[in-house]
């Protein structure tokens, strides 16, 4: 096997999955160190009203992104059933298909984001004080938002044989660039909210140009060829299949918070730069949480596709605790230091309170989380995507969303709102435990991932 490419059907469980992990553990945190830069400078530069534009963006951002991202999760558990399985004719095709797919769905996203944009953001009930930046800011964005369609493709086809270092190193420079040009257009041209969305698209487009050139010119299995870009028969349907669900259940969570977002915006813009700076912080300690869960799906995949379930059980279990451990330390550590890492984003002392009282509320539930991302990336690796999705949408969209609504009826109160993250994360978690101890989501060795 060529050194750019891992099957995980062999060899220690603990390291494969670890030597996988390791390499999306440090790209997962550049790419926070990437979007935290962007409030950091925003926040210290411009002032609050624009670090609320910025940070009110996120979920707008991620519900019309997810619904792809979620498509090319399925396309990397077809990739790596193939490649397990050591069918290299099929995984060469569905890496073509799928970047085929990503050049589409990067036209149809660009013109959806670009000109739907403001209409989300009204309907987000954006203040007036913060809405022409946050308009501006999301508009630019979107303008690039094919670059970083393009290089969720390629990261995919990539995770998907086992080379998870290429993505980090490209990320790495990315995020290096993207540092540079926020303090360059912000603190020296002072482009404001503007330079930060300038400074993401020119650091994703470089990305972009550099995993593609590993494409185009590898010898390896992954490599591809421009006359081979197209739908091959078959394989799309089986993309869909796998990574509707994973879309669907990211578009629709992300829809649902919107509507927190919304209920936060209902407090002002010191809520607003409080719980988005908080946000941020909070998703270093998603990292573990994020890198295990992918490491997870690939090792599941490929497992599956050797139909060596005994060896995915193993897999799970390591990948689960260890993932729920990480989390759960990095969130006490966020509970005891909240303020001093707000202070980065703010001096504003409402701001830095609205910040603390979401971490004293949510750090200490992140094992939770860590739990149904972990679970949610093995059913997924398995090819039961309906089974996160459904999970997913019913915890963290459904009742969410209600409890948010009948809880302010009762109580116009900030922490309400706060406490929806660990309550929904607890039903989800409980929710995957019994599914995983109790349904045989795995099947037998005879009927595992039906790709053929």
């Amino acid at each position: 096997m060529k050194r750019n490419t891992r099957l995980m059907t062999i060899g220690s469980i603990h390291k494969n999955i670890l030597s996988f992990a390791l390499p999306i553990f440090i790209g997962n945190l550049f790419q926070q160190l990437y979007n935290t830069t962007d409030s950091l400078v925003v926040g210290n530069f411009v002032g609050k009203e624009a670090l609320a534009a910025i940070t009110s963006c996120g979920p707008l951002t991620f519900l019309l992104v997810g619904l792809f991202q979620g498509i090319f999760v399925g396309a990397g558990v077809v990739i790596s059933s193939f490649f397990g399985s050591g069918d290299l004719s099929s995984v060469r095709k569905t890496i073509h298909t799928a970047v085929a797919f990503g050049l589409c769905s990067s036209l149809v996203l660009t013109f959806v984001g670009y000109f739907g944009a403001p209409y989300f953001l009204h309907w987000m009930g954006t203040p007036d004080s913060v809405f022409k930046e946050a308009n501006t800011y999301i508009s630019i964005y979107f303008l690039g938002i094919g670059a970083l369609i393009l290089y969720n493709t390629s990261t995919g086809i990539l995770q998907a044989v086992g080379d998870s270092r290429h993505p980090l190193y490209f990320l790495i420079i990315a995020s290096i660039l993207n540092i540079i040009l926020d303090l360059l257009f912000v603190g020296v041209f002072h482009l404001g909210i503007a330079g930060t969305a300038y400074a993401t698209i020119i650091s994703q487009v470089v990305s972009v140009c550099f995993s593609f050139r590993l494409l185009l010119t590898t010898k390896e299995v992954f490599r591809v060829e421009l006359k081979q870009i197209r739908f091959h028969k078959g394989l799309l349907p089986k993309i869909l299949k796998i990574g509707i669900p994973s879309g669907i259940q990211n578009s629709v969570t992300s829809l649902a918070n919107l509507f927190v977002q919304s209920s936060i915006n209902l407090f002002g813009a010191s809520a607003m730069a409080g719980n988005g700076a908080m946000l941020r912080i909070q998703g270093f300690a998603l990292i573990p949480v994020t890198s295990f869960a992918l490491a997870l799906t690939t090792f599941t995949s490929q497992n599956m596709g050797a139909r060596d379930l005994d060896r995915v059980k193993k897999g799970a279990r390591f990948g689960i605790a260890f993932s729920m451990f990480l989390a759960e330390s990095i969130g006490m550590l966020l509970y005891f230091n909240a303020a001093t890492l707000l202070s980065w984003f703010s001096r504003d002392p409402e701001v830095i309170a609205y910040g603390v009282q979401k971490a004293h509320i949510a750090s200490i539930f992140l094992f939770a989380v860590a739990l149904s991302h972990a679970m949610a990336g093995i059913f997924r690796g398995a090819g039961k995507s309906i089974i996160p999705m459904t999970v997913m949408l019913t915890c963290w969209c459904i009742i969410r969303m209600l409890y948010i609504k009948v809880g302010l009826s009762f109580l116009m109160d900030i922490r309400v709102v706060y406490w929806a993250y660990p309550i929904t994360w607890s039903l989800s978690s409980s929710a995957f435990l019994l599914l995983f101890f109790f349904s045989n989501w795995m099947g037998n060795k005879d009927k595992s991932i039906d790709l053929h």
